[in-house]
């Protein structure tokens, strides 16, 4: 084991030499509380650095997020600079300097690579293990942690934190206390609760004092009010269309002024308030209740956030390459070069199949009246609808279908340079628990990793000053 220690910690420059000892002890003196990315992480690197750790999982087995995200391929950070890193996490980025200065991209691929797991960089920077494979980098973590003496228990459902006089005492579980000198949550979020992500954290950080902010769905699909049209048109995927929400009904939005660019977090694209939220050029689809995909999942939570002030509506241009009049010079030539073709011949050379009788139904125009037939105030409104296809968001699906949770405990309540509590001594944080929530992207399994690393040192650390109990 020295020779893949000294590998190890060559592979984290910015740490300095473990302390490596043998665990011991029925409990360990730092207890994590929630085996995902960030915790695990937390656990190894807290015994990579001498201290006895004991890994508590609720679930029956560690890494169940993990195993999912990236349709289970785990889409494990991104290759974008530092800089761009910071703008996904919106204001919040800001308190992850000190993390990812610590511990980032370049030392996060150097230790998957030393416990054997490979690497490649696909469409967007997002990088994957070259496996494909989510449960490789649940195995090299399961290493990282025996190597290190972690002791792992699951299916451990930890009730609260035991804290006396201002500090940390240990975990309350079904087994009653268990002691530890510091307290590692990492309990990751709401969503997804079949991974073990039901907001324990939030419930126990909140017991001890924190302040939790308002928890909203991120990257959840949206559901409109309009279900009706949404539901015609279910499972029609659309790609390179300009997906752009607005503040107010659909009836009051004004397509001369959806953006020629993309506007939204991380796009370097600071917008005052004003009628548009956001806009992204990609891929989404209509489903049964509303829309979702790539571009719907990345809106959403401005989405959310918007509707609690009023009124949501989205514009969807199917032609964003054309301006209008470019379309409209293009449909009087295709209605005169085709004004034999009824009208529903006309559209499946503009629009999917699928989409065709909606839009016979949206237009009022028969769908069989040859395109010469067609008056210019028809092919007005159709070039209306292909620039300006509208709905009305309700608002989104619950917590359960989103991907992330955002929201959390109260950043200020936390140390960005150690992770510890500022009102609790020995207690710590990582990944989602905290106000924190990114794009899709990579980027919230780096800040899981990167504070994960930072709380599993500094939580060591404090062991010092406990003579005999690491």
């Amino acid at each position: 084991m020295g020779r893949e220690a000294s590998e190890m910690e060559r592979s984290f420059p910015h740490s300095t030499p473990s302390a490596i000892t043998k665990p011991g002890g029925e409990y360990g003196r730092v207890i994590v509380v929630g085996a995902g990315a960030g915790g695990m992480m937390a656990a190894g690197r807290a015994a990579e650095r001498g201290a006895k750790v004991l890994l508590l999982e609720k679930t029956d087995g560690p890494g169940k997020k993990i195993l999912v995200s990236g349709k289970s391929r785990c889409n494990l950070t991104n290759a974008r600079d530092l800089k761009d890193f910071f703008a996904m996490y919106g204001p919040n980025g800001r308190f992850l300097h000190g993390a990812f200065h610590r511990f980032f991209r370049d030392d996060l691929l150097a230790f998957l690579n030393l416990y054997g797991l490979e690497t490649k960089v696909e469409r967007g920077g997002r990088i994957f293990p070259l496996s494909n494979d989510a449960a490789d980098v649940v195995k090299a973590f399961r290493r990282y942690l025996a190597d290190h003496g972690v002791k792992l228990r699951t299916s451990v459902s930890v009730k609260g934190i035991a804290v006396r006089d201002g500090r940390v005492e240990g975990v309350l579980t079904q087994e009653g206390l268990l002691p530890a000198v510091a307290v590692i949550l990492a309990t990751g979020g709401a969503a997804m609760p079949a991974t073990g992500s039901t907001g324990d954290g939030y419930r126990m950080a909140a017991a001890v004092g924190h302040t939790v902010t308002k928890l909203r769905p991120a990257l959840v699909p949206l559901v409109v009010i309009e279900v009706e049209r949404a539901k015609s048109m279910q499972g029609v995927s659309l790609r390179n269309v300009r997906l752009t929400a607005f503040r107010g009904p659909a009836g009051a939005i004004d397509p001369a002024l959806t953006p020629s660019k993309e506007a939204g977090r991380g796009l370097g694209q600071r917008r005052k308030k004003g009628p548009v939220i956001e806009s992204r050029m990609g891929e989404m689809l209509f489903t049964h209740f509303g829309i979702g995909g790539p571009i719907t999942l990345l809106m959403s939570l401005s989405i959310v956030d918007a509707l609690a002030e009023g009124p949501v509506s989205v514009a969807i241009d199917l032609k964003p390459a054309l301006t209008a009049e470019e379309l409209r010079v293009r449909l009087q030539w295709d209605f005169d070069s085709f004004g034999k073709r009824g009208f529903r011949s006309l559209l499946a050379g503009l629009l999917p199949h699928k989409m065709i009788e909606p839009f016979i139904k949206m237009t009022g125009i028969p769908a069989d009246r040859p395109g010469h037939q067609i008056s210019a105030v028809e092919r007005e409104k159709l070039l209306g609808l292909l620039k300006a296809l509208r709905f009305n968001i309700r608002g989104a699906l619950p917590m359960t279908a989103a991907i992330v949770t955002a929201g959390g405990v109260a950043l200020g309540q936390i140390d960005p340079r150690t992770m510890a509590s500022r009102l609790v001594s020995g207690l710590f944080f990582c990944g989602e628990v905290m106000d924190i929530d990114a794009d899709t992207g990579g980027y919230n399994l780096q800040a899981a990793f990167s504070t994960g690393f930072v709380a599993g040192e500094e939580a060591a650390a404090i062991l010092q000053a406990f003579p005999g109990k690491s």
